[in-house]
């Protein structure tokens, strides 16, 4: 159900406080019925990534300000947040431009994904104990969009070189200004390619959130995630087909002891079906979520026959 011009009214002048506007904001959000998924698992939290916009304020915000009362400037500010998000089917992130990966803020806009992957877990774990993350030298983040995953890295990682790359310039575009915003120019680089075809030399790790949507479940997503750039989700009929480049082309760019993880997502049960005799590591991850893969510079040369003739 839309937010109707009447109402958007009504709300403006109505609603005095924070308290009434979180209300609203989440009673909306559930008539609306709008889709979560981009950061908040609840309309409470969305309503209130928006108002907090609205408001200049963090997240952990006295609790007393929840009487606070609103500017009509405040006020009618929100409400337009909050007609968008629900007639438009717009994600929070992309309303307020911000969104959190690892505890770290980024920048984000429809030019890249909205960050929500599981790998968040393993970057906050430094990779332990699959990696020994003091002699980790070099990353390579592949399909970085937003950069979240390489910056992220290089604050779990210090020492380390990343390469963030990605085959749009749109995406890197944000990619360098979250890269400047954490003040990484001297550890991130942002690399333009297809594939690996930018990455230079190896890696100790290689690490990538690919597109791996496959055709039916693309048809089928609701309307929040068509504001993403298809070219981020999109991998063909069944999912995997950047995928399969990179399992036959990540040894070449991995040093002996080097590790490839890859997020694909409920494409991974494709996987299981192709490559059955695979030795493929599935993450099990406390927060939730599901599809990431990890192997072995040497998995992948024994089974590098496999994944060139895989259909």
């Amino acid at each position: 159900m839309r937010i109707s011009e009447q109402e958007q009214q009504q709300a403006s002048s109505t609603l005095l406080t924070v308290r009434d506007c979180l209300r609203w904001g989440e009673s909306v959000l559930r008539r609306g019925e709008v889709y979560l998924g981009h950061g908040t698992d609840n309309h409470g939290d969305d309503a209130l990534a928006l108002l907090l916009h609205v408001l200049s304020l963090p997240w952990d915000s006295d609790p007393r300000l929840l009487d606070a009362r609103l500017l009509p400037m405040e006020r009618e500010r929100f409400v337009a947040l909050m007609t968008r998000r629900v007639n438009e089917r717009l994600p929070a992130a992309y309303l307020t431009g911000t969104a959190w990966f690892c505890g770290l803020e980024f920048r984000v806009d429809e030019r890249v994904l909205i960050p929500r992957s599981p790998l968040a877990e393993l970057i906050e774990q430094r990779f332990e104990p699959w990696l020994n993350p003091d002699y980790v030298g070099r990353v390579l983040d592949l399909c970085t969009g937003s950069g979240c995953i390489a910056i992220a890295s290089a604050c779990a990682l210090p020492q380390a070189q990343v390469d963030a790359s990605d085959i749009s310039e749109e995406a890197l575009a944000v990619c360098r200004e979250n890269i400047a915003l954490h003040g990484l120019e001297e550890q991130v680089r942002p690399l333009l390619g297809d594939g690996l075809s930018a990455a230079e030399g190896r890696y100790d790790l290689i690490i990538s959130n690919p597109p791996y949507v496959d055709a039916e479940d693309m048809a089928s997503l609701p309307q929040e995630y068509r504001h993403e750039p298809a070219l981020a989700l999109a991998s063909g009929e069944d999912g995997l087909d950047f995928t399969r480049r990179l399992l036959r082309e990540a040894p070449d760019y991995l040093t002996d002891d080097g590790l490839l993880i890859v997020e694909v997502g409920n494409s991974w049960e494709t996987m299981l079906r192709i490559w059955p005799d695979v030795p493929f590591f599935w993450f099990e991850f406390e927060r939730g979520g599901h599809g990431v893969f990890m192997l072995t510079r040497q998995q992948l040369l024994e089974h590098a026959d496999r994944f060139r003739t895989a259909a």
